[in-house]
């Protein structure tokens, strides 16, 4: 046994594969202390939130104190933020027009960049007159790219904000404050303010504290599903292997049905029967479980026949040894290895087949417990692929690639410590 632990904690393959579920399984145990809370809350009043750093405007605008800073790029900064995709297209587009039919040269689509402002806003500058009318350009294009023109003049005013606050008593505003251009506040002042890594999902809640909660609950899924059907696979291959006869035979059509019939195809028409109000964790994962433990069975019957005639188990039979005791001391043991393996494999089968399940709806409800299935389903549903919301959908991608190259990872490690033909020398 000792040899065999040296052996495992020697194999590079095993100890990354380990250490990769660790660190997954620690940062579900930690995080949580950082951030508890529900994970399906909903803290945004929209969709589909950028990561970042959220400050309130209104405590911002109420700290006790302000600071003075003149950061040399702070207005291009300002233009940066304040310009959007479609304003600079229309900038180029302008610049472009205007260029073929003056005559300028350097005013062509491969050479003005839209992401850098300072060149935008250079060769803008340069060329841009409310008295140039180009041709073919629509009265609405032209009032466009007027209003950008203006809003961009007036950010490089740096005019102060003056602040307006209702007076109840008089029924008239009064002003309370000025805000400068270089007017800054601290954010650890600020009484709230949020750190969103991932930003928020469709439905306005944090994902990264949902996609920790949703990976613990896909572990467990898996973990639930891999015990059934490790359970199962065991039991009826460690009796089809030892007794032989016409218990294999019933037991091997048992298991060719479950072949010829696509798992996945079982685990579909199970979980649309059972409908959504029973589709609890639980539940699905013992459907998984149930539908999944055929090549168990099978692997493990194989070993068993080759195991069966051993002297050692001959010697229980002669001393009056019942079955159940034959199959747990002298044959179980011999094939402990193919069982953890065969574990691993069917912890990462659930886990994917979960996500499968989730991604066309039929997998666990959606109010008590998210999982990464899950949030796969909200991320296509509400088509954050196609408004370029990578954060709600991205990570989900990874970790699930990440868990489920761990445990194959574990697995091929055992397999090479435990298999004669593939031990490294």
């Amino acid at each position: 046994m000792k040899s065999q632990l040296k052996q495992i904690t020697r194999s590079s393959k095993f100890m990354t594969g380990f250490i990769l579920i660790f660190v997954i399984v620690a940062f579900i145990l930690i995080y949580p202390l950082f951030n508890p809370g529900n994970p399906l809350e909903m803290i945004g009043l929209g969709t589909f939130f950028r990561p970042g750093t959220y400050v309130s405007v209104y405590d911002s605008l109420n700290v006790q104190r302000t600071y003075t800073l003149r950061l040399p790029e702070a207005a291009a900064n300002r233009i940066d933020g304040k310009l959007s995709y479609d304003d600079r297209e229309s900038m180029r587009d302008w610049l472009i027009r205007y260029g073929e039919q003056e005559g300028v040269a350097g005013l062509t689509y491969e050479e003005i960049d839209t992401y850098d402002v300072h060149a935008l806003l250079a060769l803008w500058w340069e060329h841009y007159t409310t008295d140039v009318f180009i041709e073919g350009m629509i009265t609405a294009d032209r009032r466009l790219v007027a209003r950008i023109d203006s809003r961009v003049e007036r950010i490089f005013e740096d005019s102060d904000i003056i602040l307006m606050m209702y007076n109840y008593e008089t029924g008239e505003y009064e002003e309370f404050g000025v805000v400068t251009a270089t007017d800054y506040v601290n954010i650890r002042e600020v009484a709230n303010t949020i750190w969103l890594p991932l930003g928020t999902d469709n439905f306005g809640r944090d994902v990264l504290k949902q996609l920790v909660s949703a990976t613990g609950a896909s572990l467990i899924m898996g973990l639930i599903a891999g015990v059934i059907a490790t359970i199962i696979g065991l039991t009826f291959g460690l009796l089809s292997g030892y007794l032989g006869g016409i218990v294999d035979d019933i037991l091997m059509f048992i298991f060719n049905l479950f072949t010829v019939i696509p798992g996945f195809i079982l685990l579909v028409l199970i979980s649309f029967a059972i409908g959504q109000e029973q589709r609890g964790m639980l539940t699905v994962a013992i459907v998984i479980g149930v539908t999944s433990w055929v090549w168990t069975a099978r692997s493990v019957r194989s070993q068993v026949m080759s195991l069966r005639n051993r002297d050692h188990v001959n010697l229980s039979k002669l001393s009056g040894h019942s079955l159940p005791k034959i199959l747990v001391r002298d044959v179980a043991p011999y094939i402990a290895s193919y069982v953890v393996m065969a574990f691993i494999l069917q912890v990462s089968t659930a886990i994917l087949a979960e996500a499968a399940l989730s991604m066309i709806g039929l997998g666990p409800m959606t109010t008590e417990q998210a999982t990464l299935g899950l949030m796969m389903n909200w991320a296509m549903n509400f088509g954050a692929h196609l408004i370029g919301a990578w954060w709600a959908y991205i990570p989900v991608v990874l970790v699930i690639a990440t868990v489920s190259f761990a445990l194959n990872l574990m697995n091929t490690g055992l397999d090479q410590i435990f298999n004669p033909q593939l031990r490294e020398g």
